[in-house]
């Protein structure tokens, strides 16, 4: 098969979240098979770093900003078209919502096939009303604009018929998946005193005072947190872990490139939100062999199996959270069984190569090209 050129468009390099990492491993294993990749996005970071490392053109547009700002984004969509007239791609890969959004309206003014992939809907269940309802109104403008939709959970494509974004005859479930590690990256669920580690940035998404609340009444078995990541929110949630007293047990370890290499010491992996699409961090918690407590929200449920590979609770819920980490911290045994079985899931449905193949089926079928065999 030929190889195809693609323009892979996401809004911003930083920070480096599960879409960036996403598109980081999809480019990687794309190159790799002779396709030709370049990302457009904009701002800084070690995106694109690694992105460099791995050889992977990139192009960083000045005014693809993240807040809807109608001068900012004309004149992102006038520097997006400027870029692509002169990459010349077979297909636009658009990422994230306002990425999303001016990719779809570039490949259309140009005549390019656009396959944009949804990490979770802007108007998804958790999200503020009036917010909600005004980004499921774009959706719905320039949704017919895609040639395919992936959503990265069944949950988002149901989403997507329900609101009228896209029919069935555009919109495909497509599972993320991630490469494997070594295997002196594996955790040792049993290990104790018990290491709990979080991966989540710091803003309205994620729940850390949830989990701040439910852990604050655990003194005992003995734990300790590891929190990753950064954003707008983060001195509010140290003031709350102060105020709470259990400043002293949990760490703030902001933006990390070791993630894997933290992973490995812990022994209980949480995802405490208000709402998801389908999060990397909890399959680098599977790969990693723990256990994973998470909200049931999105796609969450479709890596997390309640009672076989971790616990699944309703958003908000904090005596639920303090009962099912409670469990896991008296017994060494039950975070071994829930964290082997999760590691085999991942292994049976999350590894990067099934995820590639079933993009790159998506995009040759945007193209009109069969799938090869």
């Amino acid at each position: 098969m030929l190889g195809v050129r693609i323009a892979y468009i996401v809004t911003r390099a930083d920070p480096l979240g599960g879409v960036q990492i996403h598109i980081r491993d999809l480019a990687a294993a794309l190159q790799a098979q002779g396709h030709t990749p370049t990302v457009i996005t904009s701002g800084t970071g070690p995106f694109l770093d690694q992105l460099r490392a791995q050889n992977t053109p990139a192009v960083v547009l000045p005014h693809l900003t993240l807040p809807i700002s109608p001068l900012q984004d004309l004149r992102a969509l006038l520097e997006m078209r400027t870029v692509l007239r002169e990459l010349r791609p077979d297909l636009i890969a658009a990422h994230s919502s306002k990425a999303g959004v001016l990719g779809r309206l570039a490949g259309r003014s140009l005549q390019i096939p656009v396959v944009f992939t949804a990490h979770g809907w802007s108007f998804t269940p958790g999200i503020p009303g009036a917010q909600a309802a005004m980004y499921r109104q774009i959706e719905r403008l320039v949704g017919p604009s895609a040639t395919r939709i992936i959503t990265v959970s069944e949950f988002d494509r149901q989403l997507a018929l329900d609101a009228r974004i896209a029919g069935t005859d555009l919109g495909v479930t497509g599972h993320n998946g991630i490469h494997d590690t070594s295997r002196d990256l594996r955790a040792d669920p049993a290990a104790s005193p018990v290491r709990l580690i979080m991966v989540a940035r710091f803003g309205a998404q994620k729940d850390h005072p949830t989990l701040l609340h439910a852990l604050a009444g655990i003194s005992d078995p003995p734990w300790e947190l590891d929190l990753i990541g950064d954003g707008p929110l983060m001195n509010r949630v140290k003031s709350l872990a102060r105020t709470l007293g259990i400043s002293g047990r949990v760490h703030f370890l902001g933006q990390r490139t070791d993630v894997e290499q933290i992973l490995a010491r812990a022994q209980v992996n949480l995802l405490v939100s208000n709402w998801e699409g389908f999060p990397l961090s909890i399959l680098e918690a599977m790969r990693a062999g723990l256990p994973v407590v998470a909200s049931a929200v999105g796609g969450v449920d479709e890596s997390v199996r309640d009672g076989e590979t971790g616990y699944l609770l309703a958003r908000g819920d904090v005596e639920s959270l303090r009962d099912r980490i409670t469990r896991l911290l008296s017994s060494p045994a039950l975070r071994l069984s829930l964290g082997a079985a999760g590691r085999l899931r991942y292994e049976q449905e999350f590894l990067l190569s099934h995820s590639v193949r079933k993009t790159l089926a998506v995009y040759q079928d945007a193209l009109g090209r069969k799938p090869a065999e």
